[in-house]
């Protein structure tokens, strides 16, 4: 009870501060940030929410994200969307937004400029795909952890030769998400782009039907799941067109009774007579090449890509590779991707924390990495990437490099013939030791992936403590954030003078010291 009353809190808490149920438009959630809709962006009280003791941080982009971490965020999403729906259903019209010496017209006009300079900067068409992709396969992550780790509890248990009567029920629960997985790909297929989710299940699972195997296409017999997830988002597309197609032409009497069905039937064609076969072909193609490239330049693969992460990242490119990871973990039972990448939280680590022993007057940064670091460790990056590495620059730099090393070392060893892969995706950082698996033995894959940890985590503190600040960066930056006494005394302990850090424990002045910790 008493962690439904602090869910509950935090939502309660988070509310106001952005607008009220008024200004929400759309509830959803990720992994680790509760992602908001908002009809008037300069409602929202970025400080005070930043202040909120269960939020990591604050991101905007085609929504407004409010990073809580993993667990949490799905803790408070519902206590949220329970609240939202009842302050609509009174009427309360949203709060005004907090005074700031601007008139109302200059409110709603920097709230407009940032409008629009998020959407120029994010509705690209590519970036637009991109996003849907994820949001296909976002919520499938959940199920992936969960049968990853059982899949990995099972490996031990058959190794050990233990509770060998319980381990086939292991191997069940743990394969049969994948076995479907195609499924699940075409419903949410279908609903991000705009179709029946179910029609766009259905068709997909044809990919997964056993029968297949009596079909032959190019000259060759198909096999179930061939194809697989990339087959499944084509087919799901497919359907789509379809059934708004027939939605346009087929009279409105007929429309239950041909829609669906032709739906079906000139997608489900389509599918086992083309995209099954061509899907297997590229999805091959991925795997092969996955191993192809760690085999032959695994070192500067991973030093490559461990170092580009955090910028795709930051650009929003990395979705493109939730289907190539699913792809891999399709095919081999890991993907070999995601450990190397899991190298950039490890340098971001330690280059946070090199800036938090060259900062030591900082008072306000180096609070802001304490409260962050567990959940860096835990492969939670987004406190510290717009905390603090972000907003002073150059460390952000010196993470990558640690990332990079970090990577090379994984890589290496995936050159040398020892794969670390990882049975789903989402997790990363120490969060990722149970799903991990590998061609050598779990205490060999864990063993590499920890030394790569620790490569990340000492070249990301070297990079930064060396490199990361110039002389002027650090004279700017490392000076104490609180007030001092006499100001105080002098104020009667109001408010400080200006540039002096009054407000929320975390510096919320006007000096540009304290806009790192404010991100």
């Amino acid at each position: 009870m008493a962690t439904e009353d602090k869910n509950r809190a935090t939502a309660a808490a988070i509310l106001p501060l952005v607008g009220g149920a008024a200004n929400v438009s759309s509830i959803a959630h990720c992994m680790t940030r509760l992602r908001l809709g908002l009809h008037d962006r300069s409602l929202v009280d970025d400080e005070a929410l930043k202040a909120v003791p269960a939020v990591m941080g604050v991101v905007e982009d085609d929504t407004y994200q409010i990073v809580l971490g993993p667990g949490t965020v799905a803790r408070v999403t519902p206590e949220f969307e329970q609240l939202v729906e009842e302050g609509k259903a009174s009427g309360a019209p949203a709060p005004a937004a907090p005074a700031s010496g601007h008139s109302a017209e200059e409110l709603a006009d920097k709230g407009a400029a940032l409008k629009a300079q998020r959407k120029a900067k994010n509705a690209t068409p590519f970036k637009l795909f991109l996003r849907k992709i994820a949001n296909i396969f976002v919520p499938l992550i959940p199920a992936l952890i969960g049968c990853g780790i059982i899949a990995g509890l099972n490996g031990l248990l058959v190794n050990l030769g233990w509770l060998t009567s319980v381990t086939p029920a292991l191997a069940a629960m743990a394969s049969g998400f994948m076995a479907l997985i195609a499924v699940f790909v075409g419903f949410n297929t279908a609903k991000e782009f705009g179709g029946t989710p179910i029609l766009g299940g259905a068709v997909a699972a044809i990919i997964v039907f056993p029968g297949v195997a009596n079909i032959e296409a190019f000259g060759q017999k198909l096999s179930p799941g061939q194809g697989g997830v990339l087959g499944a988002l084509g087919a799901a597309v497919l359907a789509v067109y379809v059934e708004k197609w027939c939605r346009r032409w087929v009279p409105e009497a007929l429309d239950v009774l041909v829609t669906p069905t032709l739906t079906v039937l000139i997608s489900g064609l389509v599918t086992i007579f083309g995209l099954m076969y061509v899907a297997g072909e590229v999805s091959s193609a991925i795997g092969t090449f996955a191993d192809w490239l760690l085999s032959t330049g695994g070192a500067g693969a991973g030093f490559l890509l461990g170092g580009l992460f955090l910028p795709l990242v930051m650009l929003g490119l990395h979705q493109a590779l939730i289907p190539i990871h699913t792809t891999l973990i399709e095919q081999q039972g890991y993907t070999v991707l995601l450990p190397i990448l899991a190298m950039a939280g490890a340098g971001q680590v330690g280059a946070a924390a090199a800036v938090y022993l060259r900062l030591p007057r900082n008072e306000s940064i180096r609070r802001t990495i304490k409260s962050a670091m567990p959940a860096g460790l835990l492969g939670v990056g987004e406190p510290l990437i717009y905390g603090v590495s972000l907003p002073l620059g150059r460390p952000f730099i010196t993470a990558c490099v640690g990332g990079a090393f970090g990577g090379g070392f994984v890589g290496l060893f995936n050159q040398l013939g020892d794969s670390v892969g990882s049975t789903a995706i989402g997790p990363s950082g120490w969060a990722l030791f149970p799903l991990l698996d590998g061609n050598h033995g779990l205490g060999s894959t864990i063993a590499i992936y920890a030394g790569g940890l620790l490569v990340g985590y000492v070249a990301g503190f070297v990079a930064t403590y060396f490199f990361g600040f110039s002389k002027s960066l650090l004279a700017e930056f490392n000076v104490s954030q609180e007030p001092a006494a006499s100001t105080v005394a002098a104020s009667g302990g109001g408010a400080a003078a200006p540039g002096s850090g009054s407000g929320s424990g975390s510096g919320s002045g006007d000096s540009p010291a304290k806009e790192p910790a404010q991100v």
